[in-house]
């Protein structure tokens, strides 16, 4: 198998930023505490140094993967919950910052966590299927990205700009959403 590339001890404390900013607008939009947030959501989010082989693919910026969590201290099946670990895939993401003129580290990745964590939001609150069709899928997609951009349209970030312009192919109007 190739050497993938990784980000960079300074590109992991970049994410970190932007993980921590992403949690806050997330927080906001759905009028979470940081402790509703920890209590509800349980996930994490990972780059390539730290995946497994089956954790890592190919075109996708990010993907979620549903595990089972259970308390070490229970063997009762009613006290597992769903687990959701966000794998950045680094080799792809800065191929893209690579080929795209004017695409900052900073916006990008603030744009990857913002809606891998909205996704997460929704799968917990039971407003979307982790394990829908595939036209459920795509119409996800499309309703994730608007909500994204709906966020970020009010932040002031260098590089934003261009990255809401890199997205614009999956905008696609709330009201032509009922129809998919």
């Amino acid at each position: 198998m190739e050497k993938l590339e990784k980000f960079s001890a300074e590109q992991i404390g970049v994410v970190d930023n932007c993980v921590a900013m992403a949690e806050e607008l997330v927080s906001n939009l759905y009028k979470m505490s940081a402790s509703q947030w920890s209590a509800f959501c349980k996930y994490d989010i990972k780059t390539m140094v730290d995946l497994c082989p089956e954790e890592t693919i190919f075109g996708p910026f990010a993907q979620i993967i549903r595990y089972q969590g259970q308390r070490k201290d229970s063997s009762l099946g009613s006290s597992t919950y769903d687990f959701y670990k966000i794998c950045l895939q680094d080799h792809t993401i800065l191929t893209v910052l690579g080929k795209t003129p004017g695409m900052q580290l900073y916006p990008f990745i603030l744009y990857i966590v913002l809606h891998e964590l909205i996704h997460i939001i929704r799968f917990s609150k039971f407003l979307q299927n982790f394990d829908a069709s595939h036209e459920e899928m795509t119409a996800e997609e499309m309703r994730v990205h608007e909500i994204t951009r709906q966020i970020l349209s009010n932040i002031r970030i260098p590089g934003l700009k261009q990255v809401l312009k890199f997205y614009d192919n999956w905008r696609i109007p709330f009201d032509d959403l009922r129809n998919l």
